[in-house]
């Protein structure tokens, strides 16, 4: 019996909505008993897409975590079902029933992830059911993991070592959402967004002039990280953690060293940084 899963590679999703688009195909008015009724038009969707935004101007960026129901082995909403309303498959996957579910919107907040949304036409909880009734008919992945485009959402058997999940999962590059839940998802991500520290190099007496080339070097107790200035004199660090202590380090030939100590407690733009003639 295989056992499912996803994993969501953020830096690969660029915020194209397919994945939505296709849950949406899928579920609008179309009840697939006993598995799941239909959603609403205007229901809570089933894939959320979560925009952030990062940094300041004139250093943003905006990343894209695709959030559906992460099937956790440990699943609030199924320790908390009083009649198998909520239920775990063999395979992993965890449903709501249509049926024992009617009215009892408690479900709802037992997630806190918060994917689990109430169909007030039908007066359901609802929620991502990986595609059950199609994998039941013999599909390999669900309707969003066939409509990446940019092979963001990677599906398949958790238990199958020669399966792509398999191999990602042994890279040893996984993160949870939310950790701090241990819920053990079977949906976990890849790079997450984490903090940042952007900057611009400018050569005090060549101000006209953009600073490229100049090295640039994070110091983080053993594991430094170095980059050089591209061709506007920019600079930056991806993937740092908020409650660290950092030291950035600028160097250019025939200028003074600079250094400055920072705690990225947000995504950080440390604006122009000016080097001086040495001497």
């Amino acid at each position: 019996m295989a056992r499912y899963g996803m994993i969501i590679d953020v830096d690969k999703c660029n915020g194209c909505y397919n994945c939505f688009l296709a849950c949406k195909d899928e579920y609008d008015g179309n009840d697939y008993p006993p598995i799941s009724f239909a959603q609403t038009a205007s229901g809570k969707p089933w894939m959320q897409i979560i925009e952030k935004e990062r940094g300041t101007w004139p250093k943003v960026k905006m990343e894209f975590i695709p959030l559906p129901c992460l099937h956790c082995e440990e699943a609030l909403c199924v320790r908390k079902a009083s009649d198998g309303e909520v239920y775990r498959r063999p395979d992993g996957i965890v449903l709501i029933d249509p049926e024992k579910s009617k009215g009892k919107r408690e479900i709802v907040s037992t997630c806190p992830y918060r994917v689990i949304s109430w169909n007030e036409e039908k007066g359901i909880p609802q929620k991502c059911t990986f595609c059950a009734h199609l994998l039941d008919q013999g599909w390999k992945q669900p309707r969003c993991v066939e409509a990446c485009p940019s092979g963001a959402l990677v599906f398949g058997d958790l238990d199958d070592p020669e399966s792509e999940i398999s191999g990602k999962i042994g890279s040893g590059n996984m993160e949870e959402f939310h950790p701090e839940y241990g819920l053990k998802p079977n949906v976990r991500y890849m790079n997450l967004p984490k903090r940042f520290i952007a900057g611009e190099v400018v050569l005090k007496d060549r101000q006209d002039q953009c600073a490229e080339g100049v090295t640039v070097v994070l110091k983080a107790g053993g594991g430094d990280q170095i980059c050089r200035t591209d061709f506007l004199g920019d600079f930056e660090f991806e993937g740092l953690e908020s409650d660290r202590a950092y030291t950035i380090v600028v160097e250019h030939e025939g200028y003074e060293k600079r250094e400055l100590s920072v705690k990225p407690g947000r995504d950080m733009n440390l604006g122009e940084i000016l080097l001086e003639r040495a001497g």
